[in-house]
């Protein structure tokens, strides 16, 4: 549940204590270990929303979307930088985007896509530390009044039913 309120500066305060789980996973320093790394050691890939292995790269469903279907692709090493990944990791990269792409389309028919990268803390990078591109969904209409007016975003469908429909799709799209 989100609470919002506005501050005594004017500010309008979003609260999001679901963050905690992970600020409490810093140490001393300000330092967390990566998600991007830590996920795939796990070998759980339901849990963890793993959506497709490649052999540099993998597919993780976005716990925070923008849309239904939103899908990071992130190289299995840990970089911050597109140009300090050899060629057939940017290759893959691209490829898995491409996979992603078609996944999506094959059930959720979306009338268009947002693929992207936030390199950098100052360009938006939420884990700034860890290369990753966004695959993002869209329809038309998808910004309505309620993100527009309300300040509030609806998400259709939960993580583990999307997460579900997305691997049905990529092992149909995988055996062709």
């Amino acid at each position: 549940m989100t609470d919002k309120t506005n501050g005594s500066d004017g500010f309008e305060r979003l609260w999001a204590p679901w963050r905690m789980k992970y600020i409490d996973g810093m140490d001393v320093s300000g330092n967390a270990e990566c998600i991007f790394c830590e996920k795939p050691r796990e070998d759980e890939d339901e849990k963890n929303f793993i959506v497709y292995r490649g052999t540099s790269c993998y597919m993780i469903l976005n716990v925070f979307p923008y849309n239904n279907g939103h899908l990071l692709v992130v190289p299995f090493c840990h970089t911050s930088g597109l140009e300090s990944l050899d060629s057939e990791t940017r290759l893959e990269l691209m490829d898995l985007s491409a996979l992603a792409v078609k996944a999506v389309k094959s059930f959720m028919r979306p009338d268009g896509f947002n693929l992207g990268m936030n390199i950098g803390r100052s360009a938006g990078a939420g884990i700034a530390d860890h290369l990753h591109l966004h695959v993002v969904p869209r329809w038309n209409g998808d910004t309505n009044f309620m993100p527009v007016i309300g300040f509030t975003k609806v998400i259709s469908e939960g993580l583990v039913d999307n997460y579900r429909r997305l691997r049905e799709a990529m092992e149909k799209i995988m055996m062709k």
